[in-house]
């Protein structure tokens, strides 16, 4: 090798340096740059706002606004309850005040039982006492099951015997009623006991 060829090659080495000092000076500048990017924006993130002071009268008027419907809401369910048990504890009371009209009259009647002559005058008397309270009871929604020489219904009639029937059309027919049945509005409360012809 020459003295030309290794000043080349010296020379292409010191350029090789200095262009790698220049190439890391530039990447540490990038990375600074980047730094002061990253503390830039962290400076312009605003820390969030300090709470103010205008949202305690608006919690003070909600709060205020929620307990006094809590307060109503408690005072209503009392109340209805309240209500509820005064409409069971009186429920007969329309009832009782259509009986007691009945029971007057038979008063009335026993009353006048010692004193009375007439005996079918007596009998008449008790006959209109006895419909005045069945045509209450009627008001009320209380009806009386049909049963005598219907066909035997298990929905309403209930049998408690079976006799011979006195004519051949009454066979397999109620032919005595033991005792009646009732329906209140449409719903049975009481079948009817019969007895059916054989």
């Amino acid at each position: 090798m020459n003295v030309e060829d290794t000043a080349q090659n010296d020379e292409k080495l010191s350029e090789t340096d200095t262009n790698a000092a220049e190439t890391d000076s530039n990447e540490g500048q990038q990375t600074e740059n980047v730094a002061d990017e990253k503390a830039a924006d962290s400076e312009n993130v605003s820390e969030p706002a300090a709470p103010q002071e205008d949202w305690k009268p608006k919690y003070d008027e909600l709060n205020d606004k929620y307990l006094r419907l809590m307060a109503e809401f408690d005072n209503y369910r009392k109340r209805t309850l309240k209500e509820k048990m005064d409409l069971t504890k009186y429920a007969e009371e329309d009832v009782l005040k259509g009986i007691l009209k009945v029971v007057d009259d038979m008063e009335r009647a026993i009353k006048n039982l010692g004193s009375a002559s007439d005996m079918d005058a007596v009998k008449e008397g008790v006959e209109l006492i006895y419909k005045k309270f069945t045509s209450f009871l009627e008001t009320r929604g209380l009806k009386e099951v049909e049963a005598m020489h219907q066909e035997l219904d298990t929905d309403k009639h209930e049998a408690v015997a079976k006799f011979a029937a006195p004519s051949e059309d009454l066979k397999g027919k109620i032919i005595d009623v033991v005792e009646k049945g009732y329906y209140l509005h449409d719903k049975v409360i009481r079948y009817a006991k019969v007895v059916i012809g054989e």
